[in-house]
């Protein structure tokens, strides 16, 4: 009996250690095994991940003026789990969030735990709602840190610095689509971090709770080479410009010639970096780098700086320029006065299109080509923006036979006016190709240099002889002599080269009677400090007054006298003498170059 009674006893206690033991070995597996896996379901019903914006990068030119740069502001994010009465919190909120109560209502009545309502809120805003909710104990509205991009200057540099907007138009991150903004997007925009907060029953953060943490990664600082004193004054005389001669566009740059740095560059019509709804997609092209035209005269000294260093001609030669008129091909091609002989000089400072045309036949299809190429044109620049076009410049198989007296003249051929600059910084350095530069640093938030812009020589175009004695036919031009006295700058000795070609017709052919006009040009002529083009694209003015000389050659005036103020530049000569009135009438009558 007493037997039975211990086996049982013996039984009992087994199963009680058997239930025991999987007791044991369920909490353990609870607690041990599952406990990430609840840890989280747990947080889940109670935290949130709420992402720690990095502050872009400010955008500074070469003096260190903020170009471009975030101001902190609140988001307004809706957590939908903490939203127990929509309306009533709809009601308290509208006001303050400037939204109509029913559609923010609307907004209320979602699952989402972190819903982006609105991407920024001012500061005050934000406190006073946030108080205003806590007193009527409402929740479901929370106001995270964010930023907005500003531009303290407007429209001004508006086609280089470009401007953010949305990838996607479910995603809130803004990103660069044009200008320095989108060509150095990876630098400027940083690293989001983030930061898992929990909450008790009502809503309020469990600060000793807080979860895993990220701290957010700032962007880098862009600093370009750009001058803004120099930009201030292209830009207004540009809207001159274009308010006076009412042309279609006008574009502007003024580079270094020793470094290829863009000092400032414009384009107009513009558009506002602050009000991007309202900009019309014509004015928001940067066309110093997607437009190409024909350039006309301004590309002759690609003709003479080839036959001058392949020792085609030099300093002595003569070239029959047909007293006005040249038969070849077919085709009559004229000159603006009858000449006779002409060297090489003069050829330049007199825009000789016969005498251009002669230099193209000597050098030949091949080598005319070459030194088309190594001139830059038909090719990138490289310059660091988005958006740059390659010009248009057929290979000699593709010419017809009257490329070869053509293209020395500026026609059959298509160029941007940043790849016309520095083809004349080739003649104001002293022969060499630069790659046009846009920046100077970046830089960390400690302003250390992680990155400095350095000049690139592309290549050796000329030689520096070739370089010099084109740049003294250049300066005549700039005289009384030559087509652009309307250019030239008491005190300085200006080098520089008119342009005058008829705008294209999409349709085929050319307009009868509107033009593209340009002036580029260097000072002092002796020791260049900077490049300049104008390039003005069918001003509405009458044909007798539509000239390079007489358009583009005054603005460049402008802008070159004040810049040699602005850069301190010691005047080197005498003044230049006014322009008597017959002289003027004298260019009003003559071709177009």
């Amino acid at each position: 009996m007493s037997s039975c009674v211990h086996r049982r006893a013996f039984l009992i206690c087994g199963l009680m250690a058997l239930v025991f033991t999987g007791f044991s070995a369920r909490l353990i597996h609870l607690q041990i095994t599952k406990h990430e896996e609840y840890t989280a379901l747990a947080a889940a019903k109670h935290s949130i991940r709420l992402e720690v914006p990095a502050r872009r990068g400010m955008i500074l030119d070469r003096n260190g003026e903020i170009l471009a740069s975030s101001i902190p502001v609140r988001k307004v994010v809706i957590d939908g789990s903490h939203v127990k009465n929509p309306a009533a919190l709809a009601a308290l909120a509208a006001p303050y969030l400037d939204l109509p109560e029913e559609t923010l209502r609307q907004e209320l009545t979602t699952d989402s735990k972190y819903k982006v309502l609105m991407p920024r809120l001012t500061e005050e805003k934000a406190i006073a709602l946030g108080k205003a909710m806590q007193k009527n104990e409402l929740r479901g509205l929370y106001f995270p840190q964010g930023s907005i991009r500003t531009y303290p200057n407007g429209a001004m540099l508006s086609h280089v610095l470009g401007f953010l907007s949305r990838k996607d138009p479910h995603d809130e991150h803004l990103v660069g689509v044009e200008g320095v903004e989108r060509h150095f997007e990876e630098v400027l925009r940083g690293k989001d971090g983030f930061r898992h907060i929990e909450h008790d029953r009502t809503g309020r953060e469990i600060v000793i709770y807080r979860g895993q943490e990220q701290p957010a990664q700032n962007g880098m600082s862009v600093q370009l080479t750009i001058d803004m004193g120099l930009q201030a004054i292209l830009e207004d005389e540009l809207d001159n410009t274009f308010r006076d001669s009412k042309p279609a566009s006008v574009v502007g740059v003024i580079v270094e010639p020793q470094t290829g740095e863009i000092l400032a560059m414009a384009t107009r019509p513009n558009f506002d970096l602050n009000d991007i709804n309202s900009a019309a997609p014509e004015g928001m092209k940067n066309r110093a780098i997607m437009d190409m035209l024909e350039p006309g005269s301004i590309f002759k000294i690609v003709v003479a700086s080839a036959a001058l260093s392949e020792n085609i001609v030099n300093d002595r030669s003569l070239i029959y320029c047909e007293n006005g008129r040249f038969s070849y091909g077919g085709r009559i091609l004229h000159d603006h006065h009858g000449y006779g002989k002409l060297n090489l000089h003069d050829i330049l400072m007199k825009s000789s299109n016969i005498g251009s045309a002669k230099l193209g036949l000597m050098l030949g299809d091949e080598k005319f080509y070459e030194y088309v190429r190594r001139f830059g044109f038909g090719e990138r620049t490289g310059v660091d923006l988005p958006g740059e076009i390659r010009g248009l410049v057929q290979p000699p198989a593709r010419w017809d036979k009257l490329t070869i007296t053509r293209m020395p003249m500026g026609h059959a051929i298509a160029v941007t006016p940043l790849q016309a600059t520095m083809a004349m910084a080739v003649i104001a350095n002293g022969g060499n190709l630069m790659r046009p530069g846009i920046l100077k640093a970046v830089r960390d938030a400690d302003k250390n240099i992680v990155q400095e812009g350095k000049p690139e020589v592309i290549r050796r175009v000329i030689p520096e002889e070739s370089a010099r004695f084109v740049s003294n036919a250049l300066t005549s031009v700039v005289s009384d002599r030559g087509t652009a006295i309307l250019a030239s700058v008491n005190g300085y000795a200006v080098a520089g080269k008119t342009g005058t070609a008829q705008k294209l017709n999409p349709s085929g052919g050319y307009y009868d009677s509107r033009y593209v006009v340009s002036f580029v040009g260097y000072l002092p002529a002796e020791d260049p400090r900077f490049v300049c083009l104008i390039m003005v694209d069918d001003a509405k003015l009458s044909a007798s007054l539509n000239y390079g000389g007489l358009v583009a050659a005054p603005v460049f005036s402008r802008v070159a006298e004040k810049a040699a103020r602005y850069l301190d530049l010691m005047p080197a000569q005498r003044a230049v003498p006014v322009l008597p009135v017959a002289m003027g009438k004298r260019l009003s009558q003559g071709n177009r170059q």
